[in-house]
């Protein structure tokens, strides 16, 4: 599941805060390049899981692919279900169509104690000897150009018997989005953890590439579904962004989402509920809708679930003020979404319940649900907090009258996507590839030259473009 989730500690990139372990044990900080947040993950479904891992000293790499979830809007409802290892098509329990692997290389295998994983797709996996792979592997699935729901499982599970967890990262679109170090907590590590973002496609191939940081890479299953293109401020923002999820919380409520239970969302999010976030000093009270029908939830571009506005929490005290405490990583901006809806009855009319929202200290807004919208509405808001300087993120409910109330709370850092090698260049470099015969050890994967902060493909050095707007070749 997503409860409890906390931070493992980051410095650099944003590993997402729903980053949770599969095992029901207490998660650990320790020094990694990025913020990872786990929790026990007992019930979760495996989604888009990819992931790579390099160990110390040995001589090859494994990457261990599970599940791949890619989620479309622009074209048709559709979603790609990817057992990684596995040899059969199948019907997955997480809801559509699986398929085997056919578009990519390595060979397959299995964790080391495949009873403790509840679906069978979770149990397979995909490896890649560096000696015939090459550091750099990518899934490089043709698509339609669009936004895409990308939720990755990612497992060691102890499958090459070494008894250590491996160093890789993971780029989506050329970019850099998770990196992995070693040791990794002991309950990600041995049940695996799930994160997930969400990435613009540009040119019709939605590219995951993993990269080794030194030997024996893991990863795990894949899986994709639609998000409308304007879905979470697309239109002011727009789409050269990607927003890795550092937590998407229920408040007063229990987790619910796509193959965790029945409960319906649009764009296959999971909620995780909020209790591990909250400030513990301050009691509250959870407060149910009692059965009346939500208003205004499961609409576009966001579709939030009505679920999600049938549950709150309050405090107890009319004077404390609501404090979550959220993990993030320092030198990124943050898109922050508040859920609200007025479900108790006795607050039937403007006036009765304000609150300020304060975000890192700073009081961004005041809020009236009912004069917003009325009673048992959904009203939702967001903020974008820039350039953060401090974790973790403090976002508090400050009462003006009445005690404040929210629904659920989401937080998404925004990555822009990096630097891509020119198109022209691209098709150049793979038809080279294909001409030439390149060996597949070569690691001729995915865009020539990005992400920038790995290094381009072997035996070729890459550059900034005169116009500054792409990489070139510069020499081979």
């Amino acid at each position: 599941t997503y409860d409890n989730a906390a931070p493992l500690l980051s410095s650099q990139l944003p590993l997402p805060s729903l980053l949770c372990s599969h095992a029901d044990s207490q998660s650990q900080t320790q020094s990694n390049p990025i913020m990872t947040p786990f929790c026990p993950a007992s019930q979760i479904a495996a989604y888009f899981s990819l992931m790579r891992a390099p160990a110390l000293l040995t001589f090859f790499w494994e990457l261990l692919l599970l599940l791949l979830l890619l989620f479309l809007w622009a074209v048709a409802n559709f979603s790609y279900n990817i057992d990684c290892g596995g040899t059969a098509n199948f019907t997955s329990s997480l809801g559509g169509p699986g398929c085997r692997p056919v578009l990519f290389s390595g060979n397959p295998g299995m964790v080391a104690e495949p009873h403790r994983f509840s679906q069978p797709q979770e149990r397979t996996l995909r490896f890649f000897p560096p000696v015939s792979s090459g550091k750099k592997n990518c899934y490089s699935v043709p698509v339609p150009s669009g936004r895409y729901y990308i939720r990755t499982f990612t497992v060691y599970d102890n499958y090459d018997a070494k008894l250590r967890s491996p160093s890789f990262d993971v780029s989506v679109e050329g970019t850099l989005v998770f990196t992995w170090r070693s040791p990794w907590p002991e309950a990600a590590a041995r049940s695996g953890a799930y994160s997930d973002l969400i990435s613009p496609v540009l040119d019709a191939v939605a590219h995951v590439c993993f990269y080794s940081m030194a030997t024996d890479p893991p990863s795990s299953p894949p899986r994709d579904r639609p998000v409308h293109p304007l879905a979470y401020d697309a239109a002011s923002t727009g789409p050269d962004l990607i927003l890795v999820n550092y937590g998407r919380l229920t408040a007063g409520g229990n987790l619910f989402g796509p193959g965790f239970t029945a409960d319906p969302d649009a764009f296959s999010r999971v909620w995780q509920p909020d209790a591990g976030f909250r400030s513990p000093t301050v009691k509250i009270k959870a407060l149910s809708a009692g059965g009346h029908q939500i208003f205004g939830s499961n609409q576009p571009p966001n579709y939030f679930p009505t679920l999600l506005y049938e549950t709150a929490v309050t405090t107890v005290d009319p004077a404390d003020a609501l404090q979550y405490l959220l993990p993030v990583d320092t030198r990124l901006s943050y898109m922050i979404w508040f859920h609200f809806a007025e479900i108790d009855a006795g607050v039937n009319s403007a006036g009765r319940r304000v609150f300020d929202v304060v975000v890192g200290g700073n009081n961004v807004t005041r809020i009236d649900i009912f004069k917003e919208v009325g009673g048992f509405t959904a009203f939702k808001w967001h903020y974008i907090m820039e350039n953060l300087t401090n974790t973790p993120l403090s976002v508090e409910l400050v009462p003006v009258i009445g005690k404040p109330i929210i629904c659920g709370l989401e937080n998404y850092a925004m990555v822009p996507l990096d630097m891509a090698t020119v198109p022209s260049q691209v098709v150049a470099m793979r038809a080279l590839k294909e001409s030439l015969r390149i060996p597949t050890r070569m690691g001729w994967n995915g865009d020539p030259c990005a992400p920038t902060i790995w290094d381009a493909w072997e035996g070729v050095t890459c550059h900034r473009s005169q116009d500054g707007q792409g990489l070139v070749v510069t020499q081979l």
